[in-house]
């Protein structure tokens, strides 16, 4: 592991509107439900190639782009918005996920880095070099406890980067019942914790594992009312029901976990004809918010996308 700059300390917390949709959440933040006249649809820039995003506790999206790794952020009260942090030839931004203490943590794909920037200044604050194998793909991120863990979809690994404080980036190897898809293919992608907090729930090539975070010991999670999460990409989970977003097949699953989380039950699918191939979701109030990747489409510069919002 190194580091191109300085470990950063802990932000001051944004400040955020009070909760007004309590719901037993994995989110970390209090939220405020969206107004009915909020937009459920808004635009990136064109040739844009998103494919992660995050909400805090206030309601601003913060949206990253395959194309340099540029980070957009826009105002879900009106749909405007604006480039937070520049891209660079080279870099990507997969998945990303906001700290209440205001820093994004940003999964630089084929680049196998972890990247922390200030979501107030777009400033670029501290880069981990998180594998040096020949052909990495940092997929995607969570927040849980003191570390940000990332998963590498070229590889069976998680790893952790110390949340806002000194440490060493740790690399947990995954065992058990994990089967590592080959390259190129559908593999680990994205990550939550556990309802009890004790591991976290990872999708991997169609299925989900939970995996114990001492051990690195990972269980496959029957699933019941099908067979596989086909294209599952993103995940968000509110208590114990687990959303995974099935990115080529244009819909939502939803999921009810058991006690342990060793078992999820089908409870309902969630589809819009504004469905895109869309990738990642991120809740806010008593919606989500996704981005349309279109991997079917031409990713060209003149190439449109957007984000969209469903109730939940």
């Amino acid at each position: 592991m190194t580091r191109n700059h300085p470990q950063p300390s802990r932000r001051t917390v944004l400040g955020g509107a009070v909760a007004a949709l309590a719901v037993a959440a994995g989110t970390g933040t209090a939220q405020a439900a969206p107004a009915s006249g909020w937009p459920t649809e808004f635009p990136l820039p064109d040739g844009w190639l998103p494919e992660g995003i995050t909400i805090g506790s206030r309601p601003y999206a913060y949206m990253g782009s395959r194309a340099d790794g540029a980070i957009y952020r826009t105002d879900l009260r009106t749909g405007r918005g604006g480039v937070l942090h520049e891209g660079t030839a080279g870099l990507a931004s997969i998945g990303l996920k906001l700290d209440r203490d205001g820093l994004l943590y940003v999964a630089g794909g084929a680049g196998g880095t972890a990247r922390i920037v200030d979501a107030r200044t777009g400033e670029l604050l501290t880069t981990y070099q998180l594998t040096r194998d020949a052909a990495p793909f940092i997929n995607d991120v969570v927040l849980h406890e003191d570390r940000a863990w990332f998963t590498d979809s070229r590889a069976a690994v998680l790893h952790g980067v110390p949340r806002g404080r000194r440490g060493e980036v740790r690399a947990l190897p995954l065992t058990g019942e994990w089967v590592q898809a080959p390259a190129g293919t559908n593999s680990a992608n994205g990550l939550v914790a556990t309802p009890d907090g004790r591991g976290l729930i990872v999708v991997n090539a169609g299925q989900l594992y939970t995996v114990d975070l001492r051990s690195g010991h990972a269980t496959k999670v029957t699933l019941k009312g099908a067979s596989d999460v086909a294209g599952g990409d993103g995940l968000v989970r509110l208590g114990r029901t687990l959303y995974v977003v099935q990115n080529r097949l244009n819909k939502i699953t939803v999921w009810d976990l058991g006690r342990k989380a060793t078992s999820a039950t089908l409870t309902r699918t969630i589809t819009d004809p504004r469905f895109d191939v869309p990738t990642t979701a991120a809740r806010y109030g008593d919606r989500l918010y996704l981005v349309n990747a279109r991997f079917t489409s031409p990713q060209t510069p003149q190439t449109t996308f957007n984000a969209v919002a469903v109730s939940l």
